[in-house]
């Protein structure tokens, strides 16, 4: 019969191989309540230098520089009227971020698959790529204004033009980085390309396309704003917002907008890393972002 201490020792035990077998099937090991709490903090910290740079550093008149965030959120939150047409504007914003990602996702994967499947394909389509990539995009926008209007589809190009690449060069990435031993395996039994594609090196790849779905997904979003900084006609986005706050002075009105702005690329960042976990968090042990 086993000492009580040795009954205590196989529970402890027992937790500890139920728990390490948890983090297994996720994929991550458990949240702490420092992880937890050190964002939190920080929030703090940071709303904490932004009240003291607005209310002491700065004099009176000059605190229009740096409102503090009470004021930004009385002023663009709590107002009916400026907090009805910022949420006009970025939902105007969103459906040019979306529209230009899904785009963006769907020629990205197809340029990446059809690269992956011949190098005369690669070496002719990939330098073109990075052109296209390396291009000013400011220096693309009046020529993309020239040739298709000033309107919803500019601003749609110019989220493409700048969310594309990042799906194409880690979509060719994850392709590219299949187990040689099982490429073999699969023509040693004659499997049509088709279905190596589709069974082995589309499934083995998606852990990378998802990281570029992630980074095109933020930079949809900067397309959106940039395009609405030039494309002002039709109905106004969040960037043709911020540009008319920063003519008027209206620095409230302002710093809602960039926050609005910066939680859409937040939330469109965040739903394709909790997709990514949940598309390959079963088989893939490295934690996504």
């Amino acid at each position: 019969m086993p000492a009580p201490d040795g009954r205590r020792g196989a529970g402890r035990m027992a937790a500890l191989v139920r728990g390490g077998s948890r983090a297994l099937r996720t994929g991550r090991p458990r949240a702490t309540w420092r992880d937890r709490l050190a964002p939190l903090v920080l929030f703090a910290v940071i709303i904490g230098v932004w009240y003291f740079v607005s209310l002491v550093v700065l004099d009176r008149d000059r605190r229009f520089l740096l409102p503090s965030p009470d004021s930004v959120v009385r002023v663009a939150f709590l107002d009916g009227h400026n907090l009805a047409q910022l949420l006009r504007a970025l939902w105007l914003s969103t459906s040019v971020a979306l529209i230009g990602l899904g785009v963006s996702i769907g020629l990205g994967m197809a340029v990446a698959i059809a690269m992956s499947q011949a190098r005369w394909i690669e070496k002719s389509v990939y330098p073109y790529a990075v052109i296209l990539q390396t291009i000013p995009t400011l220096a693309m926008v009046p020529l993309i204004g020239f040739w298709f209007g000033y309107g919803f589809l500019s601003r749609v190009i110019v989220c493409v033009l700048i969310a594309l690449f990042p799906v194409i060069s880690s979509t060719l990435f994850g392709l590219r980085s299949v187990d040689q031993s099982m490429l073999d395996l699969f023509r040693l039994h004659r499997i049509p390309r088709w279905r190596r594609l589709v069974s082995l090196q589309l499934p083995a790849a998606m852990p990378a396309t998802f990281a570029g779905f992630q980074v095109s997904a933020g930079l949809s979003v900067v397309g959106a704003v940039v395009g609405d900084f030039f494309f002002k006609q039709g109905k106004p986005g969040i960037g043709v917002l911020i540009d008319l706050y920063r003519a008027r002075l209206l620095s409230q009105q302002l710093f809602g907008a960039v926050i609005l702005a910066s939680l859409l690329g937040v939330v469109v960042f965040t739903f394709f890393g909790w997709l990514s976990r949940l598309v390959t968090g079963r088989w893939y042990a490295a934690e996504t972002p």
